[in-house]
Protein backbone atom coordinates (compact mmCIF):
# COMPACT_ATOMS: atom_id res chain seq x y z
CA UNK A 1 0.00 0.00 0.00
CA UNK A 2 1.34 3.39 -1.23
CA UNK A 3 0.12 6.57 -0.29
CA UNK A 4 0.47 10.02 -2.32
CA UNK A 5 -0.47 12.96 -0.66
CA UNK A 6 -0.28 16.66 -2.10
CA UNK A 7 0.05 19.42 -0.84
CA UNK A 8 -3.46 20.89 -0.51
CA UNK A 9 -2.89 23.63 1.92
CA UNK A 10 -2.27 26.92 -0.97
CA UNK A 11 -1.67 30.10 0.88
CA UNK A 12 -3.20 32.70 -0.74
CA UNK A 13 -1.76 36.46 -1.40
CA UNK A 14 -2.88 37.37 2.56
CA UNK A 15 -1.48 34.22 3.46
CA UNK A 16 -4.06 32.85 4.97
CA UNK A 17 -4.35 29.08 4.15
CA UNK A 18 -7.25 27.86 1.73
CA UNK A 19 -10.32 26.70 4.12
CA UNK A 20 -12.64 23.41 3.28
CA UNK A 21 -16.26 25.65 3.41
CA UNK A 22 -17.46 22.25 4.45
CA UNK A 23 -14.77 21.33 6.65
CA UNK A 24 -15.58 17.64 5.29
CA UNK A 25 -13.29 15.24 4.25
CA UNK A 26 -14.46 12.74 1.16
CA UNK A 27 -12.94 9.28 0.74
CA UNK A 28 -13.75 7.83 -2.53
CA UNK A 29 -13.33 3.94 -3.22
CA UNK A 30 -12.71 3.36 -6.65
CA UNK A 31 -9.88 5.94 -9.05
CA UNK A 32 -11.58 5.62 -12.29
CA UNK A 33 -14.21 8.11 -14.40
CA UNK A 34 -16.50 8.19 -11.84
CA UNK A 35 -14.95 8.77 -9.12
CA UNK A 36 -13.16 11.24 -10.96
CA UNK A 37 -15.99 13.24 -12.26
CA UNK A 38 -17.34 12.82 -8.50
CA UNK A 39 -14.22 14.70 -7.46
CA UNK A 40 -14.61 17.68 -10.12
CA UNK A 41 -17.62 18.19 -8.51
CA UNK A 42 -16.37 17.90 -5.08
CA UNK A 43 -13.83 20.27 -5.26
CA UNK A 44 -16.19 23.00 -7.04
CA UNK A 45 -17.18 22.98 -3.23
CA UNK A 46 -13.37 22.74 -2.00
CA UNK A 47 -13.83 19.26 -0.53
CA UNK A 48 -10.50 17.50 -0.06
CA UNK A 49 -10.63 14.08 -1.44
CA UNK A 50 -8.71 10.88 -0.89
CA UNK A 51 -9.00 8.11 -3.46
CA UNK A 52 -8.11 4.63 -2.68
CA UNK A 53 -7.76 2.28 -5.98
CA UNK A 54 -5.06 -0.19 -7.14
CA UNK A 55 -3.64 2.22 -9.45
CA UNK A 56 -1.19 4.88 -8.23
CA UNK A 57 -1.75 6.62 -11.50
CA UNK A 58 -5.75 5.88 -11.53
CA UNK A 59 -7.84 8.34 -13.91
CA UNK A 60 -8.93 10.35 -10.99
CA UNK A 61 -5.49 10.91 -9.42
CA UNK A 62 -4.48 14.22 -11.18
CA UNK A 63 -7.44 15.95 -8.99
CA UNK A 64 -7.12 13.80 -5.54
CA UNK A 65 -5.48 15.52 -2.85
CA UNK A 66 -4.50 12.10 -1.98
CA UNK A 67 -4.15 8.44 -3.71
CA UNK A 68 -3.99 5.24 -1.45
CA UNK A 69 -2.69 2.84 -3.88
CA UNK A 70 -4.38 -0.46 -2.50
CA UNK A 71 -6.95 -3.06 -3.55
CA UNK A 72 -10.45 -2.82 -3.52
CA UNK A 73 -10.60 -5.95 -0.25
CA UNK A 74 -7.65 -4.50 1.84
CA UNK A 75 -9.54 -4.16 4.89
CA UNK A 76 -6.58 -2.04 6.40
CA UNK A 77 -6.67 0.48 3.33
CA UNK A 78 -10.03 1.21 3.97
CA UNK A 79 -9.76 1.36 7.56
CA UNK A 80 -6.90 3.57 6.94
CA UNK A 81 -9.25 5.51 4.29
CA UNK A 82 -11.78 5.78 7.03
CA UNK A 83 -9.67 6.83 9.62
CA UNK A 84 -8.70 10.34 7.51
CA UNK A 85 -12.00 11.43 6.17
CA UNK A 86 -15.31 12.24 7.53
CA UNK A 87 -17.57 10.09 4.71
CA UNK A 88 -16.89 7.08 2.17
CA UNK A 89 -18.21 6.89 -1.02
CA UNK A 90 -17.62 4.56 -4.18
CA UNK A 91 -17.47 4.22 -7.66
CA UNK A 92 -17.70 0.41 -7.58
CA UNK A 93 -19.95 -1.68 -5.69
CA UNK A 94 -17.37 -4.88 -6.17
CA UNK A 95 -14.82 -4.29 -2.93
CA UNK A 96 -15.26 -5.08 0.88
CA UNK A 97 -18.39 -4.38 2.60
CA UNK A 98 -17.62 -6.48 5.19
CA UNK A 99 -14.81 -4.15 6.40
CA UNK A 100 -17.20 -1.45 5.12
CA UNK A 101 -19.91 -2.70 7.71
CA UNK A 102 -17.46 -2.97 10.39
CA UNK A 103 -16.21 0.81 10.25
CA UNK A 104 -20.46 1.61 9.96
CA UNK A 105 -21.08 0.09 12.93
CA UNK A 106 -18.01 1.80 14.81
CA UNK A 107 -19.93 5.30 13.57
CA UNK A 108 -17.86 6.21 10.28
CA UNK A 109 -20.45 7.33 7.74
CA UNK A 110 -20.42 5.60 4.40
CA UNK A 111 -22.97 5.81 1.56
CA UNK A 112 -24.77 4.45 -0.08
CA UNK A 113 -25.49 2.44 3.31
CA UNK A 114 -23.83 -1.03 3.58
CA UNK A 115 -26.87 -2.62 4.04
CA UNK A 116 -27.68 -1.23 0.56
CA UNK A 117 -24.20 -2.61 -1.05
CA UNK A 118 -24.38 -5.93 0.57
CA UNK A 119 -28.11 -6.31 -1.02
CA UNK A 120 -26.91 -4.89 -4.23
CA UNK A 121 -23.87 -6.88 -4.10
CA UNK A 122 -25.53 -10.50 -4.71
CA UNK A 123 -27.71 -9.95 -7.71
CA UNK A 124 -30.39 -12.78 -6.35
CA UNK A 125 -30.72 -10.70 -2.76
CA UNK A 126 -30.90 -7.61 -4.96
CA UNK A 127 -34.05 -9.51 -6.99
CA UNK A 128 -35.61 -10.56 -4.17
CA UNK A 129 -35.26 -7.54 -2.26
CA UNK A 130 -37.11 -5.76 -5.14
CA UNK A 131 -39.42 -7.98 -6.04
CA UNK A 132 -40.63 -8.24 -2.15
CA UNK A 133 -41.15 -4.48 -2.03
CA UNK A 134 -43.53 -4.96 -4.81
CA UNK A 135 -41.88 -4.01 -7.34
CA UNK A 136 -41.41 -6.03 -11.02
CA UNK A 137 -38.19 -8.10 -12.22
CA UNK A 138 -37.94 -11.05 -14.47
CA UNK A 139 -38.36 -14.45 -12.91
CA UNK A 140 -35.27 -15.52 -11.03
CA UNK A 141 -34.06 -18.83 -9.56
CA UNK A 142 -30.31 -19.47 -7.32
CA UNK A 143 -28.85 -22.22 -9.27
CA UNK A 144 -26.54 -24.71 -6.98
CA UNK A 145 -25.43 -27.70 -9.77
CA UNK A 146 -25.64 -28.10 -13.16
CA UNK A 147 -27.97 -30.48 -12.29
CA UNK A 148 -30.40 -27.98 -11.42
CA UNK A 149 -29.33 -26.29 -14.31
CA UNK A 150 -30.54 -28.38 -16.60
CA UNK A 151 -33.57 -29.33 -14.47
CA UNK A 152 -34.73 -25.81 -15.12
CA UNK A 153 -33.89 -25.63 -18.87
CA UNK A 154 -36.40 -28.45 -19.58
CA UNK A 155 -38.86 -26.85 -17.46
CA UNK A 156 -38.92 -23.01 -18.81
CA UNK A 157 -37.34 -23.81 -22.23
CA UNK A 158 -35.20 -21.70 -23.73
CA UNK A 159 -33.31 -19.17 -24.34
CA UNK A 160 -32.07 -18.76 -20.73
CA UNK A 161 -30.42 -16.26 -19.60
CA UNK A 162 -27.33 -17.54 -16.56
CA UNK A 163 -25.65 -14.51 -14.42
CA UNK A 164 -23.27 -15.11 -11.64
CA UNK A 165 -24.86 -13.65 -8.81
CA UNK A 166 -21.33 -11.38 -7.85
CA UNK A 167 -18.75 -8.81 -9.58
CA UNK A 168 -20.26 -9.09 -12.82
CA UNK A 169 -20.60 -5.84 -15.02
CA UNK A 170 -20.94 -4.64 -18.96
CA UNK A 171 -21.89 -8.45 -19.83
CA UNK A 172 -19.39 -10.05 -17.78
CA UNK A 173 -20.91 -12.37 -15.37
CA UNK A 174 -23.67 -13.20 -18.02
CA UNK A 175 -24.51 -16.05 -20.22
CA UNK A 176 -27.13 -16.73 -22.71
CA UNK A 177 -28.14 -20.19 -23.43
CA UNK A 178 -29.96 -20.43 -26.79
CA UNK A 179 -29.61 -24.34 -27.20
CA UNK A 180 -29.20 -27.53 -24.41
CA UNK A 181 -26.39 -28.30 -25.99
CA UNK A 182 -24.77 -24.80 -24.32
CA UNK A 183 -25.85 -25.30 -20.76
CA UNK A 184 -23.16 -27.14 -19.20
CA UNK A 185 -20.75 -24.48 -21.35
CA UNK A 186 -22.65 -21.83 -19.59
CA UNK A 187 -22.19 -23.12 -16.18
CA UNK A 188 -18.84 -23.84 -16.21
CA UNK A 189 -17.75 -20.46 -18.23
CA UNK A 190 -18.93 -18.63 -14.83
CA UNK A 191 -17.43 -20.73 -12.75
CA UNK A 192 -19.95 -23.08 -11.63
CA UNK A 193 -20.70 -21.53 -8.02
CA UNK A 194 -22.93 -18.55 -6.84
CA UNK A 195 -24.74 -18.75 -10.04
CA UNK A 196 -28.61 -17.87 -10.63
CA UNK A 197 -31.14 -17.86 -14.16
CA UNK A 198 -33.03 -14.98 -15.05
CA UNK A 199 -36.21 -15.02 -17.14
CA UNK A 200 -35.16 -13.91 -20.81
CA UNK A 201 -37.28 -10.45 -21.60
CA UNK A 202 -37.79 -10.18 -25.18
CA UNK A 203 -38.12 -6.43 -24.36
CA UNK A 204 -39.13 -3.42 -26.67
CA UNK A 205 -36.99 -0.56 -24.89
CA UNK A 206 -34.35 -0.85 -22.10
CA UNK A 207 -34.62 2.14 -20.19
CA UNK A 208 -32.99 4.09 -17.26
CA UNK A 209 -33.39 6.20 -14.79
CA UNK A 210 -31.10 8.25 -11.97
CA UNK A 211 -32.16 8.62 -9.49
CA UNK A 212 -30.49 10.60 -5.76
CA UNK A 213 -31.50 10.58 -2.46
CA UNK A 214 -30.30 12.75 0.84
CA UNK A 215 -29.40 11.93 3.93
CA UNK A 216 -32.62 13.25 5.18
CA UNK A 217 -34.73 11.79 2.51
CA UNK A 218 -35.34 14.26 -0.28
CA UNK A 219 -34.94 13.07 -3.67
CA UNK A 220 -34.29 13.88 -6.71
CA UNK A 221 -34.77 12.17 -9.79
CA UNK A 222 -33.76 12.34 -13.83
CA UNK A 223 -35.76 12.16 -16.69
CA UNK A 224 -35.96 8.68 -18.38
CA UNK A 225 -33.35 7.95 -20.77
CA UNK A 226 -33.61 5.29 -23.92
CA UNK A 227 -30.16 3.04 -23.57
CA UNK A 228 -28.97 0.78 -26.50
CA UNK A 229 -26.15 -1.85 -26.07
CA UNK A 230 -23.26 -3.18 -28.36
CA UNK A 231 -22.00 -6.39 -27.01
CA UNK A 232 -23.54 -6.04 -23.75
CA UNK A 233 -21.80 -2.66 -23.28
CA UNK A 234 -23.91 0.83 -22.97
CA UNK A 235 -23.72 2.08 -26.71
CA UNK A 236 -25.82 5.03 -26.49
CA UNK A 237 -28.11 6.99 -24.11
CA UNK A 238 -31.02 9.69 -25.20
CA UNK A 239 -33.28 11.70 -23.25
CA UNK A 240 -35.63 12.30 -22.98
CA UNK A 241 -36.87 8.47 -24.09
CA UNK A 242 -39.42 8.18 -26.54
CA UNK A 243 -42.57 6.59 -24.99
CA UNK A 244 -45.83 5.61 -25.73
CA UNK A 245 -47.98 6.98 -23.13
CA UNK A 246 -47.42 9.91 -20.33
CA UNK A 247 -48.81 7.16 -17.89
CA UNK A 248 -46.02 4.95 -18.46
CA UNK A 249 -43.60 7.76 -18.15
CA UNK A 250 -45.28 8.20 -14.95
CA UNK A 251 -45.29 4.32 -13.87
CA UNK A 252 -41.24 4.25 -14.31
CA UNK A 253 -40.55 7.39 -12.48
CA UNK A 254 -42.68 6.09 -9.66
CA UNK A 255 -40.89 2.96 -9.76
CA UNK A 256 -37.28 4.23 -9.66
CA UNK A 257 -38.61 6.51 -6.53
CA UNK A 258 -39.68 2.99 -5.24
CA UNK A 259 -36.63 1.76 -5.42
CA UNK A 260 -34.55 4.10 -3.28
CA UNK A 261 -37.36 3.61 -0.96
CA UNK A 262 -36.71 0.46 -1.25
CA UNK A 263 -32.76 0.44 -0.32
CA UNK A 264 -32.91 3.42 1.95
CA UNK A 265 -29.80 4.72 -0.43
CA UNK A 266 -28.22 7.98 0.30
CA UNK A 267 -26.40 8.93 -3.37
CA UNK A 268 -26.83 8.45 -6.83
CA UNK A 269 -28.45 5.40 -8.28
CA UNK A 270 -28.54 4.01 -11.35
CA UNK A 271 -32.20 2.18 -12.06
CA UNK A 272 -32.18 -0.19 -15.33
CA UNK A 273 -35.31 -1.21 -16.75
CA UNK A 274 -36.59 -3.17 -19.38
CA UNK A 275 -40.34 -2.10 -21.07
CA UNK A 276 -41.53 -5.62 -22.07
CA UNK A 277 -44.73 -6.00 -24.23
CA UNK A 278 -48.08 -4.39 -22.87
CA UNK A 279 -45.66 -2.03 -21.65
CA UNK A 280 -45.01 -3.68 -18.48
CA UNK A 281 -41.87 -2.58 -16.79
CA UNK A 282 -39.54 -5.18 -15.69
CA UNK A 283 -36.51 -3.83 -12.86
CA UNK A 284 -33.21 -5.24 -14.24
CA UNK A 285 -30.35 -3.71 -12.23
CA UNK A 286 -29.56 -1.13 -9.56
CA UNK A 287 -26.57 0.19 -9.14
CA UNK A 288 -25.55 2.05 -6.06
CA UNK A 289 -23.74 4.85 -7.80
CA UNK A 290 -23.95 7.43 -10.33
CA UNK A 291 -23.76 5.16 -13.67
CA UNK A 292 -22.53 5.52 -17.37
CA UNK A 293 -26.04 5.87 -18.50
CA UNK A 294 -26.27 9.23 -16.50
CA UNK A 295 -23.46 10.79 -17.92
CA UNK A 296 -25.83 12.98 -20.17
CA UNK A 297 -26.85 14.78 -17.21
CA UNK A 298 -23.31 17.42 -17.41
CA UNK A 299 -24.15 19.23 -20.11
CA UNK A 300 -27.94 17.98 -20.20
CA UNK A 301 -28.98 18.84 -16.37
CA UNK A 302 -29.03 22.13 -14.32
CA UNK A 303 -27.32 19.67 -11.55
CA UNK A 304 -25.59 16.63 -12.92
CA UNK A 305 -25.83 13.41 -11.28
CA UNK A 306 -22.22 13.54 -9.69
CA UNK A 307 -22.77 17.29 -8.29
CA UNK A 308 -26.15 15.72 -6.81
CA UNK A 309 -24.24 12.61 -5.14
CA UNK A 310 -21.54 14.34 -3.57
CA UNK A 311 -24.46 16.90 -1.99
CA UNK A 312 -26.24 14.17 -1.19
CA UNK A 313 -23.43 12.03 1.27
CA UNK A 314 -22.58 15.46 2.62
CA UNK A 315 -26.21 16.53 3.73
CA UNK A 316 -26.43 19.99 1.36
CA UNK A 317 -30.05 20.01 -0.75
CA UNK A 318 -30.46 18.44 -4.06
CA UNK A 319 -30.06 20.27 -6.76
CA UNK A 320 -32.13 20.63 -9.92
CA UNK A 321 -32.58 17.67 -12.19
CA UNK A 322 -34.58 19.27 -15.19
CA UNK A 323 -33.63 18.98 -19.12
CA UNK A 324 -31.79 22.03 -20.70
CA UNK A 325 -32.10 21.27 -23.56
CA UNK A 326 -35.01 19.55 -25.86
CA UNK A 327 -32.45 16.72 -27.01
CA UNK A 328 -29.45 15.35 -25.46
CA UNK A 329 -27.34 12.11 -26.85
CA UNK A 330 -24.46 10.84 -24.91
CA UNK A 331 -21.94 8.00 -26.94
CA UNK A 332 -19.35 5.72 -24.99
CA UNK A 333 -16.02 5.97 -26.41
CA UNK A 334 -14.32 2.34 -26.23
CA UNK A 335 -10.72 1.92 -26.90
CA UNK A 336 -10.16 0.60 -30.84
CA UNK A 337 -6.93 -0.87 -30.20
CA UNK A 338 -4.64 -1.84 -26.99
CA UNK A 339 -1.59 0.30 -26.40
CA UNK A 340 -0.73 3.52 -24.99
CA UNK A 341 -4.20 6.00 -25.24
CA UNK A 342 -4.13 8.32 -28.20
CA UNK A 343 -7.37 10.69 -28.49
CA UNK A 344 -8.38 11.17 -32.21
CA UNK A 345 -10.66 13.42 -33.54
CA UNK A 346 -11.85 15.85 -31.10
CA UNK A 347 -10.25 19.28 -33.14
CA UNK A 348 -12.70 18.01 -36.31
CA UNK A 349 -15.87 17.28 -34.22
CA UNK A 350 -15.60 20.64 -32.38
CA UNK A 351 -15.82 22.37 -35.82
CA UNK A 352 -18.66 20.14 -37.18
CA UNK A 353 -21.20 21.32 -34.22
CA UNK A 354 -20.67 23.43 -31.09
CA UNK A 355 -23.29 21.39 -29.24
CA UNK A 356 -20.53 18.57 -28.61
CA UNK A 357 -18.82 17.87 -25.80
CA UNK A 358 -15.92 15.24 -25.78
CA UNK A 359 -15.10 13.63 -22.31
CA UNK A 360 -11.73 11.96 -22.34
CA UNK A 361 -11.36 10.21 -18.74
CA UNK A 362 -7.55 9.86 -19.04
CA UNK A 363 -6.81 6.21 -18.60
CA UNK A 364 -2.73 5.66 -19.68
CA UNK A 365 -3.78 2.49 -21.84
CA UNK A 366 -6.29 2.10 -24.38
CA UNK A 367 -7.64 -1.49 -24.49
CA UNK A 368 -10.06 -2.76 -26.89
CA UNK A 369 -13.38 -2.84 -26.04
CA UNK A 370 -12.52 -0.45 -22.35
CA UNK A 371 -14.33 2.67 -21.43
CA UNK A 372 -12.27 5.53 -22.52
CA UNK A 373 -14.42 8.15 -22.60
CA UNK A 374 -17.54 10.03 -24.23
CA UNK A 375 -19.21 12.53 -26.04
CA UNK A 376 -22.56 14.17 -24.94
CA UNK A 377 -24.22 16.04 -28.23
CA UNK A 378 -27.33 18.51 -27.29
CA UNK A 379 -29.88 20.50 -29.07
CA UNK A 380 -33.09 21.19 -30.88
CA UNK A 381 -34.57 17.87 -32.23
CA UNK A 382 -33.81 14.23 -31.81
CA UNK A 383 -33.51 14.56 -35.74
CA UNK A 384 -30.57 17.30 -35.53
CA UNK A 385 -29.20 15.30 -32.61
CA UNK A 386 -28.91 12.42 -34.53
CA UNK A 387 -27.31 13.56 -37.92
CA UNK A 388 -24.72 15.52 -35.54
CA UNK A 389 -23.63 12.18 -33.78
CA UNK A 390 -23.90 9.92 -37.28
CA UNK A 391 -21.40 12.57 -39.00
CA UNK A 392 -19.01 12.54 -35.73
CA UNK A 393 -19.21 9.00 -34.49
CA UNK A 394 -16.46 7.68 -36.82
CA UNK A 395 -14.22 10.47 -36.29
CA UNK A 396 -13.90 10.87 -32.53
CA UNK A 397 -11.79 7.62 -31.42
CA UNK A 398 -9.61 6.40 -29.15
CA UNK A 399 -6.63 3.96 -30.19
CA UNK A 400 -3.47 2.05 -28.58
CA UNK A 401 -0.04 3.29 -29.56
CA UNK A 402 3.43 1.91 -28.34
CA UNK A 403 3.70 1.45 -24.37
CA UNK A 404 5.95 4.43 -22.82
CA UNK A 405 8.12 2.56 -20.58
Amino acid sequence: MRVRPKNHHKINYRGCFRINILNKKIGVIGGGQLGKMMILEAKRLGLYVITLDPSIDCPSSSISDEVIAAGFHDGDAIRRLAEKTDVITYEYEHINAGVLAELENRGHKIYPSVSSLLLIQDKFTQKTKLSDGGLNVPRFKSIETLEELQKYADNSGFPVMLKSRKDGYDGKGNFLIREKSEIETGFNSLGGKLLMTEEFIDFLTEVSVIAVRGINGEKAVYPIACNTHRNNILDTTEVPAALPSESLRVDILEAAERVMDIFEGVGTFGIEMFIGKNNKIYINEVAPRPHNSGHYTIEGCRANQFENHIRAITGLPLGETKLLHNFVLMRNLLGQSNGMAKTEGTEEAYRIYNGVNIHVYGKRESKTGRKMGHYTITGDSPGQVREIDAKISGIVKITGGEIDL
